[in-house]
């Protein structure tokens, strides 16, 4: 692999990484033979579509180059230097030391990121990360074209959060209710909460996309950051790069740092608060002077994302042991899931507080209706209904300035 991208590889050492092994079938920090330090990551057109529907899901038409499974994704990012998109910003991605893509595989050659990891930030590094997210992604909003390539994705929130393979019968189970776990740590208002979201969910997502939009990164979470030693941020993963909404990003980033315990639960309004004032300063910076209650809308309606969250873990309650993200030990279930249940609470104030700010500003939406769930025995993805192909009415850019925001 390091030959195919021109590095010799005589004396080469790798360790496998942890990595979903789904969408990406490997992925080693290397030491080169002259001792450089970098990340190599391998794919391949005919990815393992698992033995399980949740492993299928992974890989489910990923020859579609809009879809979010796309194989190659990642790969035509850095060799078309579209991850560098933020840099001017202050977001950069790691270096490319080498890539090669063919049509079957490719192989892909990365700096080695020194410096300090998200899940060990303090609140203070989030906001400076969502303000160079912010001046990244404000000059799309005001008119910089979004790269004209065939292989950005689109529709990521509504693809990616309604094909999950999870029990959903589980939300109107009252015994998956009633269990012990969920009676200790589960806190009151959390199953009105999750079925508020579950019901809203096509709401959520007309209102996402009808927001002004712009280039996302699309999986912005602590894993995915980095703070160099010179105060520079670095955003690494660009397989699901496309077209999103305005604050999509920024929603992402505050619940998925709590969801696997990079922060405590409690600590999520303060980073909520953090991101979002960081992210509208990136705005303003770029340019954009629009009214931003549309930021909040669309970090908000981005909760939908974790609409099938619930209903996994109504499952894995069941389970005799609980282990830590990336199955690296086990955790005590219920510091676990008293800290998750707590997000998802907050996370269904956040449906709830888009669907009421998309009323009081006048947002129309077509009727429900809801996608059926990927084929448990091919993981295809079906066709969307005529309905999810109707046009949105967008948001304008500027709409009356609110006198306080709060």
């Amino acid at each position: 692999m390091l030959e195919c991208v021109g590095v010799d590889g005589d004396g080469a050492s790798a360790e496998e990484l942890t990595h979903n092994r789904w969408l990406s079938p490997g992925v080693w920090r290397v030491r080169t033979g002259d001792g450089r330090l970098a990340v190599l990551k391998y794919t391949r057109s005919g990815r393992s579509r698992g033995s399980t529907p949740w492993e299928a899901h992974w890989t489910a038409r990923d020859q579609d180059p809009r879809r979010w499974t796309y194989w190659c994704r990642e790969p035509l990012a850095y060799q078309h230097d579209l991850a560098g998109a933020y840099a001017g910003a202050g977001v950069t991605a790691p270096a490319c030391l080498g890539v090669h893509v063919d049509s079957s595989e490719a192989v892909l050659l990365l700096e080695w990121v020194a410096g300090e990891p998200g899940e060990t930030w303090p609140t203070v590094s989030y906001g400076l990360a969502a303000e160079g997210l912010g001046r990244g992604q404000g000059p799309f909003v005001v008119g910089r074209d979004v790269p004209s390539v065939l292989w950005l994705s689109e529709n990521f929130l509504r693809e990616y959060s309604s094909e999950k393979p999870v029990p959903w019968e589980l939300l109107d189970d009252d015994d998956a209710w009633a269990h012990p776990v969920v009676r200790e740590t589960f806190p009151a208002g959390l199953r009105e909460g999750v079925l508020f979201v579950h019901a809203h969910r096509e709401r959520l997502y007309e209102i996402s996309e009808s927001l002004p939009r712009t280039l996302c990164h699309l999986d912005v979470w602590p894993k995915n950051l980095f703070l160099r030693p010179g105060g520079q941020v670095t955003l690494i993963d660009w397989s699901f790069v496309g077209v999103g909404a305005i604050g999509e990003d920024a929603g992402n980033l505050v619940p998925d740092a709590a969801f696997d315990h990079f922060i405590a639960a409690d600590d999520m309004p303060g980073l909520e608060q953090a991101v979002f004032d960081g992210y509208l300063r990136g705005l303003r910076a770029a340019g954009w002077d629009g009214d931003p209650r549309l930021v909040q809308l669309g970090m908000w309606s981005s909760a939908v994302k974790y609409d099938w969250l619930a209903a996994l873990t109504l499952a894995q309650v069941r389970n005799d042991r609980q282990y830590r993200y990336g199955g690296a030990g086990e955790i005590d279930p219920v510091f676990k899931f008293r800290e998750r249940s707590r997000v998802l609470l907050f996370n269904a104030r956040w449906a709830r507080q888009a669907v009421e700010l998309a009323d009081r500003l006048g947002l129309l939406v077509s009727a429900q209706h809801s996608a059926p769930p990927p084929s448990e025995l091919t993981g295809e993805v079906p066709a969307p209904s005529p309905a999810a192909r109707r046009p949105m009415r967008r948001f304008k850019a500027v709409v009356e300035r609110p006198a306080d925001i709060a």
